[in-house]
């Protein structure tokens, strides 16, 4: 039986569409006009939700999940609708998906790329799925996202923040809510700047992946842009849990600034390391020496525990927004779950109603039609504010957040505070950006 089939049984029995069975995929002839692939015919239509379950971004996964299954519990017409009642578009009634019943296979990524082609390969030909989502990994997100072009269906992007996902890898069946590094960086810069000045040395500590790789340039290139030097660049292996080795060089650079480009359980470990042996006590070049985590989360300021406070990054959303999707978004996973939302939680389950309601407006689950309908896309009421799906790289535009581990928190989850709300005009990029170039969009595949 296959690995997602096993997982599916498992979650079923604890979800709210318990016992639901699962469409099998259609095959279809090219003399078909109409056909695409996993055409759903029968009474429901089933999703794939493939997320790191195991490895080092597995918190991440596993929040994703729950968003996932809260989206399919609103979308079928339970719980109090979440964000379908903010949602400036009006098309879900929670009947489902054209009427169809929505279902869900999963299926575990291990943050490793060939699982996770592996398990979106087997959701797709095994269990029907005609649409895959997910991921906690910008390696894992580039390698589903190229099977998804090739197999026919569409892929809404989870927690990947490489800028490649819609730069040189982008596809026309891929598409992404997330942020990415380079608005990262552009919203960050600035607030470091009026922080620590514009003469600053900096060490960057990079995971070794097309994320770290991209969320490196785009930093350094930002903060080099202010006038701060990068003293050095080291690339971390991903599967890293101790950075000691790493940490020790910094003490000698000159630097006074630690850039840790990295995320989930890595960024955890990293900053653990670099509190052990006392950068944050020391002074550098006359300045206080100060850490920075260009790309934040609820769940690895939890890991990390004190060595978070006062700490700045950045986050695509927080649980802590007080408009009236965020808060409506924040009342039901908190309800179902007994804790608030990570922002890996957050976009997946955006993901989700998007697509959906593609589907809806497009009258029509071939993936072509869903393209059309996401292109150039403009949305509000998910928690972002005003967003656009833009055409040129089905990348996502919309508000950004610096935010600081909290001084004081008041709870396990209180960890992180909004320091600036950076609007999404200064983050947008041309689509022809040099950090962007050297991928084609390329034309739908609706397969079959």
């Amino acid at each position: 039986m296959s690995n997602s089939n096993l997982t599916r049984r498992g979650l079923m029995k604890t979800s709210a569409i318990a016992g639901a069975g699962l469409a099998l995929p259609t095959i279809f002839t090219a003399s078909s006009a109409s056909a695409f692939t996993n055409e759903p015919t029968g009474g429901t239509v089933t999703l794939g939700f493939n997320v790191p379950q195991s490895g080092p971004y597995a918190d991440e996964g596993a929040d994703e999940l729950r968003a996932y299954q809260l989206a399919v519990e609103h979308l079928n017409g339970g719980g109090d609708g979440g964000m379908m009642n903010t949602f400036s578009s009006k098309a879900l009634q929670g009947g489902g998906i054209l009427g169809k019943k929505v279902e869900f296979v999963t299926g575990d990524t291990q943050t490793k790329s060939d699982a996770a082609r592996a398990s979106a390969k087997s959701m797709i030909e095994k269990d029907g799925a005609i649409m895959i989502t997910g991921g906690s990994s910008s390696g894992v997100a580039v390698a589903v996202q190229g099977l998804c072009q090739e197999a026919g269906v569409i892929f809404m992007a989870g927690l990947t923040h490489s800028n490649d996902t819609t730069g040189k890898d982008k596809k026309a069946n891929g598409f992404r809510h997330f942020f990415n590094a380079y608005m990262s960086a552009a919203a960050l810069a600035p607030v470091l700047q009026k922080l620590y000045g514009s003469d600053r040395k900096a060490y960057h500590l990079t995971a070794d992946y097309t994320w770290g790789w991209t969320q490196e340039e785009s930093i350094a290139a930002a903060t080099e842009a202010m006038g701060w030097e990068t003293v050095e660049k080291v690339r971390t292996p991903l599967a890293a849990t101790d950075f000691s080795s790493y940490i020790a060089p910094v003490l000698n650079s000159g630097a006074d600034v630690l850039v840790l480009n990295h995320y989930g359980g890595n960024m955890v470990n990293s900053l653990t390391n670099a509190v052990q042996f006392g950068l944050r006590e020391k002074t550098v070049n006359g300045k206080n020496f100060e850490i920075v985590v260009p790309l934040y989360s609820r769940l690895m300021a939890r890991g990390a525990g004190e060595n978070v406070k006062g700490i700045h990054g950045s986050t695509n959303w927080h649980w802590s927004l007080q408009d009236d999707a965020s808060k409506a978004f924040v009342k039901s996973f908190g309800e179902k779950y007994g804790f608030p939302p990570s922002q890996a939680a957050h976009t997946t389950y955006c993901q989700t109603l998007l697509y959906a309601d593609a589907v809806m407006r497009a009258g029509s689950f071939n993936p072509c039609a869903v393209v059309e309908a996401l292109e150039g896309f403009e949305f509000d009421g998910l928690g972002n504010g005003k967003t656009l799906y833009r055409a040129d790289d089905h990348q996502c535009f919309k508000d950004v957040l610096v935010v600081r581990g909290k001084e004081n928190p008041t709870s396990e989850f209180d960890l992180l505070e909004v320091v600036e709300v950076t609007p999404a005009a200064q983050v947008t990029y041309p689509a022809d950006h040099p950090m962007f170039a050297g991928g084609e969009l390329g034309k739908c595949n609706p397969g079959a």
